[in-house]
């Protein structure tokens, strides 16, 4: 049975489930299409960060066009361009034993391409949610619902795995932007 958790929760991960090596973090969500708009493109990124909550190198981004870290410890299995269906749109995996040692922190995203110019927003996105499964024994550890607490936001701090000690946990953030993916790379030390 999964944990069910709430915004601002945070979880041990590797402590609780010692044999926890790869993760599926798996999002998903449901659009609210008005009439003659466009489709959603929701796209989840995940931001490998150090100390200092910034990335070292562009590589320390995986999103659409970089789908995995050198050090194959966060894969994007691929862009979903419509978000349609059941389950997971959108899927990383996270190998916490090739996660480099400068790395402290994994901030997983999502944000909505083209939302300015498409005239979309968090607002129009109903059901969001993440979920992390141990890949060896494919059972739901965790699952975060976000709510339905934003409105012009084009960019969302899903959750962060961070490092505490030796162990890894799992933080609820569920945190808005407006600025799109430009704001998050800008805000993990990115230059756009």
């Amino acid at each position: 049975m999964a944990i069910q958790l709430s915004k601002g929760q945070r979880i041990d991960l590797t402590k609780t489930n010692p044999g926890l090596i790869r993760a599926v973090i798996g999002l998903g969500w449901d659009t609210n299409k008005y009439q003659g708009g466009h489709d959603f493109d929701l796209d989840a990124s995940a931001f490998l960060v150090d100390e200092n909550d910034k990335c070292v190198n562009d590589q320390d981004f995986i999103f659409y066009n970089n789908l995995s870290h050198p050090s194959e410890s966060v894969i994007h299995t691929g862009d979903n361009l419509t978000g349609e269906g059941d389950g997971d749109d959108e899927q990383l995996i996270v190998d916490f034993s090739k996660i480099p040692s400068y790395v402290h922190k994994i901030g997983i995203t999502v944000t909505i391409h083209d939302a300015d110019a498409r005239r979309q927003n968090f607002g129009q996105v109903s059901n969001a949610f993440v979920r992390l499964v141990d890949d060896a024994s494919d059972n739901e550890l965790l699952r975060f619902d976000l709510g339905e607490d934003f409105s012009i936001e084009t960019a969302v701090v899903v959750c962060e795995l961070y490092r505490h000690g030796n162990e890894w946990k799992f933080s609820a953030i569920g945190s808005g932007f407006s600025g799109g993916l430009a704001d998050l790379c800008r805000n993990y030390g990115l230059q756009v």
